[in-house]
């Protein structure tokens, strides 16, 4: 699929690609894509977090502290 980019846009990719960081627009594009993909899915999982919240799905600070602290080895000193 061809698709000409807004001007905008094209002197965005260019400047990326001057950095030496990309050989070229569809690398450009696709690691830009990659970055929306990693938004949209940290976006559902802070929704998933909110729903659970709404929905009662909760539990004490402590609890969670606690366990986080035994599973890695963390000091129970704060």
């Amino acid at each position: 699929m061809q698709y000409e980019l807004p001007s905008d846009v094209k002197e965005q990719v260019e400047r990326w690609m001057a950095t030496g960081q990309y050989a070229t627009e569809a690398d450009v594009l696709r690691d830009a894509m990659a970055a929306l993909k990693r938004r949209d899915e940290e976006l559902a999982a802070i929704q998933a977090g909110i729903d659970d919240m709404e929905a009662g799905a909760i539990r004490p600070f402590e609890g969670a502290d606690a366990e986080i602290r035994k599973r890695f080895g963390f000091s129970n000193e704060r």
